[in-house]
């Protein structure tokens, strides 16, 4: 069993490192700004090792890049990035859908699968990611990019958790999704036409998987990316 300071010290390398996540996500921290561990540690009060371990965290998340001289900075991606990101992701969920469908599509009859959530009835699990979704959907609605962020990414892992009922692909869907965030949040937030470029099918995509619909989800996550990749068709061709 772990010594208590040990699981004092993790927690606290947690939350500075989720901290830090939302303060890149939000926009206060801008891709390429540049910190030190000393500065981390005097702005939150605590010791370096735990800053030092969140900020190694992050960039084993690809958030943060390291310096040896300079500390780190807030990882830069590229709109080629972006794109890379988005393909992946059709990648890898198209072939959840279409190789495993329907035995992995939940609905409120079947059993979870160990590798989501043992302890929780798929059905109310649904409910749950549901519930989430409708409140991403009325973020994107209206606007509020920071409430939006929010529950999109926790609607994402718990709907990735259920569909993929494997750790290692929820865990790598759940990564790209907050890189997408990272890279999209500075140029959302000097779009013109945000509400045009805020995705918000998230109810549409969860009652799809309800039902059991593979077809409807494939199509509503397609529909998805197409418009993620015509939006950084967008920024590139504004960047000319």
């Amino acid at each position: 069993m772990p010594a208590s300071g040990a699981v004092t010290r993790n927690t606290l390398r947690q939350q500075i490192a989720d901290a830090l996540r939302d303060e890149v996500l939000a926009g206060r921290l801008q891709p390429g700004e540049e910190f030190t561990v000393k500065q981390i540690a005097e702005q939150y009060g605590v010791s370096a090792t735990p800053v030092r371990e969140a900020l190694v965290d992050l960039c084993a998340q690809g958030l943060l890049d390291s310096d040896q001289h300079r500390g780190f900075r807030v990882h830069q991606y590229s709109v080629d990035d972006y794109r890379g990101m988005v393909e992946a992701r059709m990648l890898v969920v198209d072939g959840i859908f279409r190789r495993h469908a329907p035995a992995v599509l939940p609905t409120p009859q079947t059993t979870p699968s160990p590798a989501a959530e043992p302890d929780l009835n798929v059905g109310v699990a649904l409910v749950s990611v549901r519930r989430r979704g409708e409140a991403a959907a009325r973020a994107a609605r209206a606007g509020d990019l920071d409430i939006l962020i929010g529950y999109d990414i926790r609607y994402w892992r718990e709907l990735g958790r259920l569909v993929a009922a494997n750790a290692y692909i929820a865990d790598f869907l759940h990564r790209l999704r907050v890189q997408a965030w990272v890279f999209s949040v500075p140029y959302l937030r000097s779009e013109r036409d945000l509400l045009g470029w805020l995705w918000g099918g998230h109810v549409e995509l969860v009652d799809a998987i309800t039902r059991g619909d593979a077809e409807a989800a494939v199509e509503v996550v397609r529909a998805y990316n197409a418009h993620s990749l015509e939006w950084a068709d967008r920024l590139e061709q504004r960047a000319r």
